[in-house]
């Protein structure tokens, strides 16, 4: 069953870079763009995050349970993807359409208003704002929204949810369970998440700088990115998917990046490539201490200091349980444009402690864009993937 290709057909995207692929690829590509703002309203004190400045969908037509911002970001990507899904799904039952979401907040900004009306007024819970946080509750809106009636889930894995939630849709293309499946990733900004990550002293003090001497934690971002996979041919698939899981610690990644190996060496295999092939890395790259140092190790040691590679999160924060999707993304358009990669921003000072890595400068193109490319997910708990991904045709 692996050998069946499983296609990337549409891409519908709204993060800090704008809404829609055409502006996130502009606004990617320009050197002096800045979407990461510093805001007050989630922290006793102002933080950079990757907020959404584009006009969300309002939600209002919809029941209480389904009226969050995670949901009204799910929608605006949802929203790029109903015509080619109306062409799409024609004559396929919609017991064979499925939905596979990664997410780690859901409805928890809403639902966070519920914890501060018993604190303050000793208000009760009600069922709205229960069902309004579950980890369904994404998966089963644009179920409703779409009219989709297969498998229909959410991958909570923290920050390898979205890309985890391509591969199962892969997976269910392949082993016959569905026709169509609608995969991606969605997470928004929330006091608890931006909070929490406070308490494990993880944030940037200012915009995040992967793999610099100076590197001093992450910004948090939100955004969603959702594609139509089918194995209707396209002009990228899903060549191969690469998961491992360190063990080791349940934060903190293992320090040889045995396990960030073990998943980019297992999606090599999967299209039995060598590591020399692949043109870009769309690395992990959160800009924590441990995390980039491990990330550097074991990068080097597949591919060398040969392949272009570079961390996205300067631009769109962290964006935790979408961050695999959105950044499956990058590489879906890099592999569709004319050779432009999309580049690392940092402050320019590398750290010499880490493994060398070619990391891409404002501006580089390749003489032809990239017939294979790999996404880096590592997250806490050392839950690895690796996405390979392969250009079938184009110039």
């Amino acid at each position: 069953m692996q050998d069946i290709p499983v296609y990337l057909n549409h891409l519908g995207i709204v993060c800090s870079l704008g809404r829609g692929a055409e502006q996130v690829w502009q606004t990617l590509q320009q050197p002096d763009a800045e979407p990461l703002t510093l805001a007050d309203e989630w922290m006793s004190t102002p933080v950079y995050v990757g907020q959404v400045k584009a006009e969300l969908p309002p939600l209002a037509q919809f029941a209480a349970e389904r009226q969050s911002r995670n949901n009204q970001l799910l929608m605006s990507a949802w929203q790029q993807l109903q015509v080619a899904f109306a062409a799409m799904r024609q004559g396929i039952a919609a017991e064979r359409i499925g939905i596979v979401l990664g997410s780690s907040t859901s409805g928890i900004a809403e639902a966070f208003s519920t914890v501060q009306g018993w604190v303050n007024h000793q208000q009760p819970a009600t069922a709205t704002r229960y069902a309004i946080q579950e980890m369904s509750a994404p998966a089963l809106s644009l179920a409703d929204w779409s009219g989709a009636k297969g498998p229909t889930y959410v991958v909570s894995t923290a920050c390898s949810s979205g890309a985890k939630a391509l591969a199962s849709a892969r997976r269910l293309i392949q082993q016959d369970v569905c026709d169509l499946v609608i995969a991606g990733g969605v997470d928004s900004l929330a006091a608890m998440t931006l909070n929490g990550f406070g308490a494990l002293e993880s944030l940037a003090t200012a915009v995040c700088a992967p793999f610099s001497a100076h590197r001093d934690g992450i910004n948090i971002g939100e955004g969603a990115a959702l594609f139509i996979m089918s194995k209707e041919p396209a002009a990228v698939t899903l060549a191969g998917v690469g998961e491992s899981s360190d063990a080791h610690h349940i934060s903190a990644p293992h320090p040889q990046g045995a396990g960030a190996i073990a998943a980019m060496s297992q999606a090599l295999q999967q299209r039995q490539l060598n590591p020399e092939q692949v043109s870009y890395i769309n690395l992990h790259g959160t800009a924590t201490e441990q995390n980039d140092r491990m990330e550097s190790q074991a990068v080097f040691r597949l591919f060398g200091d040969r392949v272009a590679a570079s961390s996205t999160k300067a631009l769109t924060g962290h964006t935790l349980g979408a961050a695999g999707a959105i950044e499956a993304a990058f590489c879906w358009l890099t592999m569709q444009q004319d050779g432009r990669l999309p580049p690392h921003r940092w402050d320019g000072v590398p750290d010499p402690a880490l493994a060398p890595l070619r990391l891409v400068t404002a501006g580089l193109k390749l003489d032809h864009p990239p017939v294979f490319t790999l996404s880096n997910s590592f997250a806490f708990g050392g839950n690895n993937i690796s996405l390979l991904f392969e250009r079938i045709y184009g110039d």
